[in-house]
């Protein structure tokens, strides 16, 4: 018996070993761009290991600043995952370390809610399909106003959405989660290729608040625009102030404020019109309610209305 059980003991041990995943190569070129080798990579860039919720690699990384890259392969079904591969990089010569809200990288924090590559290819394919006239990006404030359904999120302004935005073929690239440096990835590979809307409507960076400064936050919008002003040099640009969030006046709620004072800025530049409507889904007293905003962040229908009645004068001038 004793020695059955030594040899059951050392099958499984052998099962064990062969089922075990290596953990991925990390490796940087001399232009700073880093890449992963492995299966089903998921990666940080935040000092924090990944899990199953974090960034799924997809492309190289652009890190000339430099940066800690954390990575581990997983099971397809992502139970399974390798012991953590990390290096740290230096800046290269003529660079300096960059606020993550500008470094271009993907997400996964929904997972498997849905699947944000499996999103991000519907998407791209479903705007180059349609060209549409205007297109709405941002995270999922953006995502479930309406439009084309993608995901088992429910769309809670679609009523809006299609007497608004359905008639002047509107496409929508909100993603939940979504952060300044995920918009970024998305607008870099493929996103907009194919097609020149005459309006494009950003809304984004609520996501960033809880860890990023507000400048941070700016510079991660600030080169949102750029990257669209590269990519639809034809397109014009209506920039919205961050919404407000929370029932009461706070800190964060200051924090987007002094986003939107920033970015305020970017009016009257290339392409560019900055509207700020969070005035709109506020009390005389500066509160946020439930017939508006159930959760204190996301508008229901008849926010979502709100929105689009206080943007609309602005963009028949633009679309004209």
């Amino acid at each position: 018996m004793r020695t059955l059980l030594i040899l059951l003991a050392a099958a499984s041990l052998h099962a064990e070993t062969l089922t075990k995943l290596a953990p991925p190569q990390i490796q940087r070129d001399a232009s700073g761009t880093v890449t992963l080798t492995g299966e089903n990579v998921l990666y940080t860039i935040n000092e924090a290991d990944p899990i199953a919720k974090s960034n799924p690699y997809l492309a190289p990384i652009s890190l000339p600043g430099g940066g800690l890259v954390k990575a581990r392969a997983f099971s397809a079904d992502r139970k399974t995952m390798s012991e953590v591969a990390s290096m740290n990089f230096e800046p290269i010569a003529g660079q300096k370390p960059l606020p993550s809200t500008v470094v271009p990288v993907t997400q996964d924090r929904s997972w498997p809610q849905y699947d944000w590559k499996k999103r991000h290819e519907l998407t791209s394919a479903a705007v180059k399909r349609a060209k549409p006239q205007i297109l709405f990006i941002g995270d999922s404030i953006t995502h479930f106003f309406g439009g084309e359904k993608f995901d088992s999120y429910a769309l809670r302004g679609q009523q809006t959405w299609g007497e608004f935005y359905a008639p002047r073929n509107a496409g929508n690239l909100g993603f939940g989660w979504d952060k300044t440096e995920n918009v970024l990835w998305r607008l870099q590979h493929g996103a907009v290729d194919g097609i020149a809307p005459k309006l494009v409507v950003v809304m984004i960076g609520t996501n960033n608040s809880g860890t990023c400064e507000a400048a941070d936050i700016a510079a991660g919008i600030t080169a949102i625009v750029a990257e669209l002003n590269l990519k639809l040099p034809q397109s014009k640009i209506l920039l919205l102030g961050i919404f407000p969030r929370g029932e009461k006046p706070g800190p964060q709620r200051e924090k987007l404020a002094a986003v939107n004072q920033l970015i305020a800025k970017l009016d009257g530049t290339p392409n560019v019109t900055f509207l700020d409507i969070g005035a709109k889904f506020l009390t005389a007293d500066g509160l946020i309610t439930k017939d508006i905003m159930p959760d204190f962040l996301h508008p229901n229908e008849k926010g979502y209305r709100i929105w689009a009645e206080a943007i609309e004068p602005t963009v028949k001038r633009l679309m004209e």
